[in-house]
């Protein structure tokens, strides 16, 4: 029997899961991806002697005990790669109160050291690190194994159970967004770190997972970059027998009646196949390439109502000088707010790539600065370039003058920096305003199922971090491998995860 055909488009995490998945099953896969290179928002370049890593911070599962590692085997992400353990999540300068802390993978160490700086709030302390510890016994991965399409009663049931130690705390106060359950804490200075461990806008008990994991010893640092990364997916795809065209910006999904049939795209070729798998920018996507049909009410009201992660300038400094033995994340909690438009910036992350070889030349560092920024501004600005490029030099040197107060002589030692804005993140990966994930992960996000297929439209699937709000790299391969795991149950075939 002839292989069924599969186009995919766009060759991100996601896709390459599905083109992988589908080889594995017997399916023809074609690949079409915008940019020259595969990867999407998991992005490094070279700037020079420099590697400039701008996509995935960490990965979760990269040792063998969380369901995840096997996925990861199964795309060829492990094969011949090093994850060395995160063993600090992120280490806080707070400028304003002048203490500091890192969220270590010791948790009795962090309690002691949170009531240190907030012996006001013990009791609190106490019930949040609770919160992680019962997180420790519990694979939240686990329960992505099969699509929710596929469940049924006796999988929604294994998977309640497999969630059991956790079940209190996905409802109650610690489902609340950690910016409102933070109102019960009386240290400032507590407070503001809290809201920036990870996202404002998270559930509580999405951060007690990750310092869950951190605590595990199932935070990896990428010591080849995430074009390392993205490099291991691709040449497992190829290996599979999958094919990919770079330079390919699909403009159109082809319809025939009720059915996706191709794809037609930018310089008017038509490529046509049995199934067509959309894993990009979700917008551009329904309102783009279909024309803004086959909506249901609820996704149109999600489109139009839903915030999604706001977009971010990435600086990179290569800094002639070594930063051993700093914690390669961390965190400065500003006294005096930047602005970039319209958005006030009252602190900001701080990469610094000290873990691995392939950054920058010996003795030299790549310290990265992340800042929240706001589309439209970029956007407008972008349309007089003598403008668009003095405000990218004025970001620089005031990120560098706050840096230089927490590391005295970086400015004379930098030979080479580097500025992404949001409009760069759009135009090599198109997605919708610049942002680099997709939907702000709050509760009621993170507990929507989206459907991957739309109705009255037969034979096109979505993956990706539009439809697995939380984004963040299992969600992206977990997304890919469901949507083959459902067309293999249409066709009546069973999954493998095996060579074809």
């Amino acid at each position: 029997m002839a292989e069924k055909s599969i186009i995919i488009i766009g060759a991100g995490l996601a896709g390459l899961s599905v083109g992988s998945y589908g080889r594995m099953n017997g399916y023809r896969t074609h690949i079409f991806e915008h940019h020259s290179e595969p990867g999407g928002v998991a992005k490094a370049w070279k700037h020079g002697s420099y590697l400039i890593d701008g996509g995935i911070h960490y990965l979760m599962g990269h040792r063998p005990g969380l369901a995840c590692h096997e996925i990861y085997r199964e795309v060829g992400i492990l094969h011949h790669r090093r994850f060395p353990d995160l063993d600090t999540f992120v280490h806080f300068t707070d400028e304003i109160s002048g203490r500091q802390i890192s969220f270590t993978r010791d948790l009795d160490r962090l309690a002691r050291d949170l009531k240190a700086i907030a012996p006001e709030d013990a009791g609190f302390i106490d019930g949040f690190v609770k919160g992680i510890r019962a997180f420790q016994r519990t694979d939240i991965f686990g329960t992505l194994a099969q699509p929710p399409e596929l469940l049924g009663v006796s999988g929604l049931l294994k998977q309640f159970w497999g969630l059991r130690r956790t079940l209190i705390y996905y409802g109650g106060p610690f489902n609340e967004p950690v910016e409102k359950f933070v109102r019960r804490v009386k240290s400032e200075a507590l407070r503001r770190m809290l809201l920036n461990l990870f996202l404002p806008e998270v559930p509580v008990w999405f951060v007690m997972l990750i310092l869950s994991l951190l605590a595990n010893r199932q935070l990896g640092l990428l010591e080849g970059s995430c074009s390392d990364f993205v490099a291991s997916m691709e040449e497992r795809h190829k290996q599979l027998g999958g094919e990919i065209t770079f330079n390919a910006t699909v403009k159109e999904i082809l319809i025939e009646g009720n059915r996706a049939v191709g794809v037609r795209l930018g310089d008017g070729t038509e490529h046509r196949a049995e199934v067509v798998v959309a894993a990009g920018d979700g917008y551009n996507t329904l309102f783009n390439l279909l024309g803004g049909r086959f909506l249901s009410p609820k996704l149109k009201e999600c489109y139009q109502t839903w915030q999604h992660l706001c977009p971010i300038v990435t600086l990179s400094f290569g800094v002639n000088q070594e930063f051993s033995g700093q914690p390669p994340l961390q965190f400065l909690l500003l006294k005096k707010p930047m602005t970039i438009g319209n958005v006030t910036i009252a602190g900001f992350p701080v990469r610094i790539f000290n873990y691995g070889p392939k950054f920058s030349p010996p003795g030299k560092t790549i310290v990265q600065v992340l800042l929240h920024s706001d589309w439209d501004f970029w956007d407008q600005l972008r349309s007089d370039r003598a403008a668009y490029e003095a405000e990218k030099q004025r970001v620089c040197a005031e990120a560098l003058v706050r840096l230089e107060a927490h590391f005295p002589g970086i400015t004379a030692r930098v030979e080479l920096t580097d500025i992404a804005t949001p409009y760069t993140t759009w135009r090599y990966t198109l997605n919708h305003k610049g942002a680099f994930m997709g939907w702000v992960p709050t509760p009621k996000a993170l507990r929507t199922l989206f459907p991957k297929t739309l109705p009255g439209l037969e034979n096109f699937y979505m993956a990706g971090q539009w439809i697995m709000p939380g984004g963040g790299v299992p969600p992206c391969l977990y997304s890919g491998r469901h949507v083959i795991q459902i067309l293999c149950k249409r066709d009546r075939k069973r999954f493998t995860t095996s060579n074809p």
